[in-house]
């Protein structure tokens, strides 16, 4: 009988070989076992992320990561399981690798207390269907940003964000989750791996190909309002935002700012995933569609199984946090 192991050493560094054409990013192959090792590195994925396989004659079968969130569901904290980039070797393929490495991470989730895994997956609902797990729908909208026809940016008092904004995007964060039912506990850590994930992407590719633009708008000494938006070849992604107004207006004045500051370019549509209700007054919905990344949901505790299903209007969930 195959073995789960967390792999490191030369199991990882085949793995990462057989994983980079598909999740590479347009990253050199050295540069994407450096984008892995550093996101390990932070404060979060230190505590809550790693790697396992199913080990057979001392060689990985499968392989997938696994995440540790924790999250609030009908007004309880519970723990959830994410699973991601789940892999099976070419020559291991049709031979049920992947479905008991998942099911035996499942089993030892469950078992250790967690309460919901979830997981993206990129190749359609129907495989992990017959595993259990259950679609939570999600749209991703495209923004278009009014700007004011007359010359300069929008008046908004904003500036480069850094992690002395950390704890105010937390309070933001938490006030904007509490009409949901079900949102992952963004604290400080996650929301700094959140974003340090992103800009590791863009500081460990070709100059030129992504940026990561995050700002907040200022009150006296604090954040009242943040975006971070990612941009390459395919056009804007706005990975999360907060404001303390609820209507998001600061959010949408921002926004507004970064697409004046170039005026000769065309002005962007801005792919999101909004969280239902909520838009900004300068934007407008020019299209909304279900996320390519699709989100799924398997119960591992009664009180879990108690209170799925889960609709679109139930759950928070940024970009951003897509693993």
């Amino acid at each position: 009988m195959a073995d789960i192991a967390l792999v490191d050493g030369p199991i990882l560094r085949t793995i990462l070989d057989e994983t980079y054409d598909i999740w590479g990013e347009g990253l050199s192959r050295p540069a994407y076992e450096r984008y892995y090792a550093a996101q390990l590195a932070t404060p979060w994925g230190r505590a809550n992320l790693q790697r396992f396989a199913l080990v057979e004659h001392g060689a990985a079968l499968a392989s997938a990561k696994q995440y540790a969130f924790t999250a609030t569901l009908d007004g309880r904290s519970v723990r959830v399981l994410g699973l991601g980039a789940v892999f099976t070797r070419p020559d291991a393929r049709r031979r049920g690798a992947a479905r008991e490495l998942i099911e035996r991470l499942l089993q030892h989730g469950a078992d250790a207390g967690a309460d919901l895994a979830v997981l993206f997956s990129e190749i359609g609902p129907e495989y992990y269907a017959r595993l259990g797990f259950d679609v939570i729908p999600a749209m991703r909208t495209t923004l278009q940003v009014a700007v004011p026809d007359r010359r300069g940016a929008p008046a908004v008092m904003a500036r480069f964000a850094d992690d002395r904004d950390l704890a105010d995007i937390v309070a933001m964060n938490t006030v904007r989750a509490e009409a949901f039912r079900f949102h992952l506990n963004r604290d400080r850590d996650l929301v700094h791996y959140a974003i340090a994930k992103k800009r590791l992407l863009a500081g460990l590719g070709p100059p030129g190909m992504r940026t990561v633009q995050f700002f907040v708008a200022e009150e006296g000494a604090s954040a009242v309002a943040y975006v971070v938006v990612t941009t390459d070849s395919r056009g804007w992604m706005l990975e999360e935002c907060g404001d303390r107004d609820p209507a998001g207006a600061r959010v949408g004045a921002i926004l507004q700012a970064l697409v004046a500051r170039d005026p000769a370019e065309a002005r962007p549509a801005i792919a999101a995933w909004l969280p239902p209700g909520f838009l900004p007054p300068q934007a407008t919905i020019a299209t909304a569609q279900p996320t390519t990344e699709v989100m799924m949901v398997r119960a591992l505790s009664a009180y879990a199984k108690s209170a799925l299903p889960l609709r679109a209007d139930d759950v928070l969930y940024w970009h951003a946090d897509v693993f």
